[in-house]
């Protein structure tokens, strides 16, 4: 943990004159977008479904409905917050690797990302649970294991390969994996709990699902359904341990493919940012552009392939791609070129130690904090925005505690 807590360097808005001024602010555009990524996890969707219970607005409504999953097909606010991060890791790896590579060599770089990587991976496991319920109740793909594969797979080959030969080995990934999906046949069953009743009921009460899937003989291909295609299938088949969705996992196998290719979206517009040729404001704007035209051309592909993000299909890579790339378009618009930084500082402190925050709202949570600060009687005498002023509580914490950790240049690093 020792090259991971570390107390570095790492410049503040008001202090930064020089004629690295440039570089900087770029840092402080991805550590803004960062923040403001993890923000909604953290405490922000509290503040938006308390405002909701207490006004019943129509738009605060529509708000929180944007702050929830889809269940299935489809596209949400929320659904770009994993996404979103995979992608800034992508942005980091574009903007370290260099200096990595002149610092230690391509061997050290490569045990560098190694390192981190499994460590990053082995804290995920302990995110989820780790070996509390046993072995068999291990959940070896989650948030934090993707983050950790799709890091140290882009990394690796940032590493090895330029990035034009990048740019075709992730067309490749998302084409490949539309064809796995849509071609290779699958058993002619679904595994969600009302189908295999009734198959169970079909079959003389038979209960055992694996022996239930063994037995289905019957081929079918092209299905996207919940529990009814190629990734869930393949999990049921493959993935040890305990799977979020019972029988497979929206963080599965097959599916990390697709993912890898986000980082390395986010990897190419990292070197975008970095690419000196053209002026600040003509990056910030390609950046825009390419953004809709991803999100644009990945809607069109959910014609034919759903926009699914618990398989990560490959139209939901190019739409929560483009919604990224847009954003940072927008945030280095705001920030870099047009100098306004004052209004994001709260988003650095979180985006500079998104790990650390990450994990503590997991393991301590702001919200159960907020409560037993603002809570009981204190609530009950606000009435009807009791609620909103515990929300508010929760986000006061979390701005504490990253600024606490930000201006102590406390950083746990990944």
């Amino acid at each position: 943990m020792s090259d991971l807590l570390t107390r570095s360097a790492i410049p503040r808005l008001s202090t930064r004159r020089s004629a690295r001024k440039e570089g900087v602010a770029r840092m402080t555009s991805v550590d803004a977008l960062r923040g403001f990524d993890m923000f909604w996890i953290a405490g922000g969707s509290l503040v938006v479904s308390a405002l909701e219970r207490a006004g019943g607005n129509p738009l605060l409504s529509a708000l929180k409905t944007q702050l929830t999953h889809v269940e299935w097909e489809g596209f949400r606010f929320y659904d770009l917050i994993f996404p979103l991060f995979v992608f800034l890791v992508g942005v980091s790896i574009a903007l370290a690797i260099p200096k990595s590579l002149e610092k230690r060599g391509r061997a050290g770089t490569v045990k560098h990302i190694l390192t981190r990587g499994i460590l990053l991976f082995v804290i995920g496991v302990i995110y989820s649970g780790g070996i509390s319920g046993g072995w068999d109740d291990v959940r070896w793909l989650g948030v934090l294991n993707r983050i950790a594969l799709c890091y140290t797979a882009t990394a690796l080959l940032f590493t090895f390969l330029r990035v034009g030969w990048l740019v075709p080995v992730a067309v490749a990934a998302l084409l490949g994996y539309w064809g796995l999906m849509a071609v290779v046949p699958i058993r002619d069953i679904k595994l969600d709990k009302v189908s295999l009743e009734k198959l169970s009921e079909k079959r003389g009460g038979e209960t055992n699902v694996f022996k239930l899937f063994a037995d289905t003989t019957e081929r079918i291909s092209g299905q996207f359904e919940p529990g009814y295609n190629v990734a869930n299938h393949f999990d049921f088949q493959h993935l040890p341990g305990r799977r979020y969705d019972t029988f497979y996992d929206p963080e599965g196998i097959l599916s990390t493919l697709p993912a890898i290719v986000t980082c390395l979206l986010g990897l190419f517009a990292g070197r975008w940012i970095n690419h000196e040729k053209y002026a600040p404001s003509m990056r910030a704007l390609g950046l825009i552009v390419m953004g809709f035209l991803f999100m644009a051309l990945g809607y069109l592909w959910g014609f034919n392939f759903p926009v699914i993000k618990k398989i990560w299909t490959s139209s939901y890579v190019l739409v929560a791609g483009g919604y990224s790339l847009m954003l940072l378009g927008a945030f280095y618009q705001i920030i870099d070129v047009w100098g306004f930084r004052a209004w994001c500082q709260p988003f650095v402190w979180i985006g500079a130690n998104a790990l650390t925050i990450y994990l503590a709202a997991r393991f301590l949570g702001f919200g159960n904090l907020a409560q037993r600060v603002a809570g009981g009687p204190v609530k009950a005498a606000l009435g009807s925005a009791g609620d909103i002023f515990v929300a508010l509580v929760a986000v006061g914490l979390l701005f504490w505690f990253a600024r606490f950790l930000y201006r102590r240049q406390i950083f746990l690093r990944l």
